[in-house]
């Protein structure tokens, strides 16, 4: 079982810091070479370049939750669900389609706590 996992190659699991500027602020994102592929294909679907779509998930998250806590975390679990999403064909994985015109709660619906959180809170 552990062969699935340890043949990975090194390189996508080497760390890569990306310098950035999130509304005129300089910054940098640590994040693993998979990771980065993730959110240029992200990026790729809806037109922007992964600077775009990184200050867009910080805007969203920052007006959703007041606060961006571990922004490198979060940017990890946006491309494991991403994936888990597509797997699941909630996505669709033509990747022609973009993001933006998938309605957001048809694809979230159903989705178990641990994916999605309760819109009650």
């Amino acid at each position: 079982m552990c062969e699935i996992f340890i043949r990975a190659n090194p390189r996508s699991y080497d760390s890569e810091s990306r310098s950035l500027r999130l509304h005129g602020v300089a910054t940098s994102v640590r994040l693993e070479h998979l990771f980065w592929q993730v959110l240029e294909d992200i990026a790729r679907r809806d037109g922007m370049r992964v600077t775009q779509l990184i200050e867009r998930l910080y805007d969203e998250l920052l007006e959703h939750r007041g606060e961006t806590g571990n922004f490198s975390s979060f940017l990890r679990v946006c491309c494991l669900r991403y994936q888990m999403l597509q797997v699941d064909g909630r996505i669709p994985a033509d990747a022609g389609v973009p993001l933006r015109s998938l309605d957001a709660r048809a694809v979230l619906r159903g989705l178990p706590e641990l994916m999605c959180e309760d819109e009650a809170a």
